[in-house]
């Protein structure tokens, strides 16, 4: 096996970057990661934040590796960011019917799918950065996305943990932590190729273009318009849910 890559500078350089990518969007999975276990008891809370995370990033190689592409089809976004919004109206006002019921094992599996669900559809974005750092190093660019996730994963699991205790002490984080997702959806849905594609689609109103990349490029006022108006979205539904939730029905008040 030629190992001769391993002393040349730009395999590190590029290791270096994807490591810091990494680091500063893992902050994001962090909050989702420990939004998803924070209900979860202390002896399950770390298989929760492991195993998600782990299936999190194998998702994510799969994703990296066919990133040009999935960016480039019609409505992947849109469809993401209603996911991610919805994600964050359960975080803000989570079902709590039938819970005394349910075993450990299922609460697990469903933070653990919660968290690669949301991962998966932010990621969309995210591994254009990590796909592009790659390709600057020439080759073994599947070998340095591994290398630089592997690396990656116990800060962000140390992170998570963090931020559950965090949650704990001031509980206002969860509900910052569910407009974070409206955020980040607002963003993805007026970046979607049938809102900037000028070239395709041409009978849906175009919001900006694309750049020689084949990246979205939009005004800076429709940008922070939207991840705006995500926020305030996921918060809005999700109080007005919570508050319908804590209404006692006619029978209980009786």
């Amino acid at each position: 096996m030629d190992l001769d890559f391993l002393t040349h500078a730009p395999f590190w350089i590029a290791l270096g970057q994807i490591i810091i990518i990494d680091i500063l969007l893992g902050g994001d999975n962090a909050v989702v990661i420990a939004l998803a276990c924070r209900k979860l008891p202390a002896e399950q809370r770390r298989k929760g934040i492991i195993y998600g995370t782990a299936g999190a990033i194998v998702l994510r190689v799969i994703l990296i590796v066919f990133a040009m592409t999935l960016l480039q089809l019609p409505l992947l976004k849109v469809v993401g960011a209603l996911l991610l919004v919805w994600i964050g109206i359960k975080l803000i006002a989570p079902d709590e019917d039938g819970h005394d019921n349910i075993q450990g094992s299922d609460k697990l599996l469903a933070a653990i799918k919660t968290i690669i669900v949301a991962d998966l559809v932010m990621s969309v974005d995210n591994v254009i950065a990590i796909a592009g750092a790659a390709q600057s190093s020439g080759e073994h660019q599947l070998l340095l996305v591994v290398l630089g996730l592997l690396i990656s994963i116990p800060i962000i699991v140390w992170g998570s943990q963090l931020v559950i205790k965090l949650m704990e002490r001031f509980p206002v984080i969860i509900v910052a932590g569910g407009m974070l997702l409206g955020w980040i959806a607002g963003g993805m849905l007026v970046t979607d190729p049938v809102f900037v594609n000028t070239d395709k689609w041409l009978w849906v109103p175009k919001l900006g273009t694309t750049d020689a990349q084949g990246l979205a490029e939009i005004s800076t006022t429709l940008y922070w318009a939207a991840h705006i108006a995500g926020a305030l979205l996921v918060l809005g539904i999700g109080k007005l849910v919570a508050n319908r939730r804590a209404v006692p029905a006619p029978s209980e008040q009786s």
